[in-house]
């Protein structure tokens, strides 16, 4: 004969539960803005490069200019 037990949630487990959910979800939000803040801070620091460096990574003033352009949040 096989035992099993079965473990019911309580409502404060169905809160913890929530909590950790709504956790996980702000921190996934939260990485979202700084990905998209670190895109920002690289995209200042390529237009800030010299005509030199830029060739050295193989970009144009153009297109330093384009990627700076573009918009911070949506790309």
């Amino acid at each position: 004969m096989t035992l099993v037990s079965e473990r019911l949630e309580t409502p404060r487990d169905t809160d913890r539960s929530k909590f950790r959910a709504t956790v996980r979800c702000g921190r996934r939000l939260l990485a979202a803005v700084e990905h998209r803040l670190e895109k920002r801070r690289s995209r200042r620091t390529l237009c800030e490069l010299t005509d030199d460096e830029l060739r050295d990574v193989g970009l144009t003033r153009a297109q330093a200019r384009a990627e700076t352009a573009k918009s911070w949040f949506w790309s």
